[in-house]
C-alpha cells in the first residue's frame, strides 16, 4: 500500500515534508493516555495493601495483648496500659495511642447478650472522645474487647480511598474484636 502511495505521490510530483514522514514521538500519545490508568491502579493497589497490613497487624497485636491479659500478666490493667501494649506490637500506625479506642466489657453467661451498637471510635475532626466501658473482669468471666483505630488514608481520592467511609478528618476506622475468658489464678 505504501509503495502505491509513493508512486502516486512521485507521479504527481508532490513531495511530503520530512517532518510528516518521521515516526519518532508516536509512543508519547499512548503513554499520555495510559499512564493515568496505570497510576490509579498502582495507587489503589498500594492503599489496599497498606490497609490489609494494618488490619492484620492490629488483629495480631490485640490477640497477643489479650493473651497476656487473660493470663494475668497485667494485674491492674488500665486503658492506657492496653493501648501502649497494643501500639507497641504494631509498627505502621502513626499516633497510635491518641487515635485508638479500647472497649472491654464482660459478657453475661446467663443471658449471652452481646454489646449492641457500633464500635466506638475517636472522631479526630470534632475532637470527640466517646466514653467507653473498661472492665478487666474476674476469674472465669467471658470478656469481649473491641478496638478501633482511626488512620489516615495515603491516597484518599483514588481507588480504594474513594470507597472507604471516612470521618470529617479524612481518616478511616480499623476495627478489631476478640473474646476471651479470664483464667483462674
Amino acid at each position: 500500500m505504501t509503495r502505491l502511495f509513493r508512486r502516486i505521490v512521485d507521479r504527481l510530483s508532490f513531495r511530503i515534508p520530512d517532518s510528516l514522514r518521521r515516526e519518532d514521538g508516536t509512543a508519547t500519545m499512548e503513554f499520555v493516555l495510559v499512564i493515568p490508568v496505570i497510576m490509579a491502579i498502582f495507587m489503589a493497589s498500594f492503599e489496599s495493601g497498606l490497609l490489609m497490613t494494618r488490619s492484620i497487624m492490629l488483629e495480631q497485636a490485640v490477640d497477643m495483648t489479650m493473651r497476656e491479659l487473660r493470663l494475668g500478666h497485667y494485674p491492674n490493667a488500665t486503658n492506657m496500659t492496653l493501648k501502649k501494649e497494643i501500639c507497641g506490637r504494631t509498627v505502621v500506625f502513626a499516633n497510635c495511642v491518641s487515635s485508638m479506642k479500647i472497649e472491654l466489657q464482660r459478657v453475661s453467661t446467663s443471658s449471652w447478650t452481646m454489646p449492641s451498637g457500633p464500635t466506638k471510635c475517636i472522631n479526630r475532626a470534632d475532637n470527640i472522645d466517646p466514653v467507653i466501658t473498661m472492665n478487666a473482669g474476674q476469674q472465669n468471666d467471658l470478656m469481649l474487647i473491641r478496638v478501633c483505630v482511626v488512620l489516615q488514608a495515603i491516597f484518599p481520592t483514588t481507588g480504594l480511598g474513594l470507597q472507604m467511609p471516612l470521618d470529617n478528618g479524612g481518616g478511616y476506622k480499623l476495627i478489631a474484636r476478640s473474646a476471651f475468658v479470664v483464667e483462674p489464678s
